[in-house]
């Protein structure tokens, strides 16, 4: 049951526009409105997004006037987005390290 929750969780992160909507969630609340502009997509994919990363527990909604606002379900996630960014330069270090090694041994 854990794995399987945390596998549905895991694809629903699993999208580049998915992850960047986290990221700008993670500075606050926002409207789609508030979204457009830095996505760069149309309002109807953005809502889309929104609605399967509110499906699987990962942002809430609420209603406030004529407006709908989105926000992390739970801070963590910001700390999951921060854990993949320290993990990815990480491994882009050692890359870089690979390939400066394999440099000097030409």
């Amino acid at each position: 049951m854990k794995e399987e929750k945390i596998t549905e969780i895991l694809k629903a992160l699993a999208h580049p526009t998915r992850l960047k909507i986290l990221e700008l969630l993670k500075e606050g609340e926002k409207c789609v409105c508030e979204m457009l502009l830095p996505l760069k997509l149309h309002q109807a994919n953005v809502s889309q997004h929104l609605a399967i990363l509110k499906h699987f527990g990962v942002v809430e909604v609420e209603k406030k006037g004529l407006y709908v606002y989105y926000r992390l379900r739970n801070p963590k996630f910001a700390e999951i987005l921060k854990a993949l960014d320290e993990i990815l330069i990480d491994l882009l270090n050692e890359e870089r390290k690979t390939l400066l090694e394999l440099r000097k041994a030409k």
